[in-house]
């Protein structure tokens, strides 16, 4: 039996046109990454955190953020969980098993240009660090 790490509701930033129904699996190239391809599926209970994760996504789409629901186990990320964030502040979680869409979120918080080339800014640098490792 698996412990329930979070109740949800859960959301998936991309830029991917999605509809309701479709499923979100691994094995997809990592956005911070691009020559590793990613074992897991990740998601958030922060709807304003998929937002960001949409914003920095590969793609020359929209940044657009779903309600999805796991579709089995699934963990806490451990790319910030304890290796960047002591608990999971962020409520980032993983799952080697699809995300069911159950619909577009369109109430996110967009980020201002400025802050968003300040996080792209601040993910570049930690991509050429040793420490930017993705623990897939």
């Amino acid at each position: 039996m698996t412990d329930v790490l979070d109740e949800g509701p859960f959301f998936h930033g991309t830029k991917a046109d999605l509809a309701v129904g479709d499923l979100l699996t691994a094995g997809f190239r990592s956005n911070y990454r691009p020559e590793v391809v990613m074992n897991h599926i990740y998601f958030t209970a922060l709807r304003d955190g998929a937002g960001l994760a949409a914003e920095l996504a590969a793609g020359d789409g929209p940044p657009r953020v779903y309600l999805v629901e796991p579709t089995g186990a699934f963990e806490n990320d451990p790319n910030v969980t304890d290796k960047k964030f002591p608990g999971n502040p962020t409520r980032s979680y993983r799952s080697a098993e699809p995300l069911k869409v159950l619909g577009e979120v369109d109430d996110w918080t967009r980020l201002a240009p400025d802050a968003l080339r300040a996080w792209r800014d601040r993910l570049a640098a930690i991509v050429e660090d040793e420490r930017g490792e993705i623990i897939n």
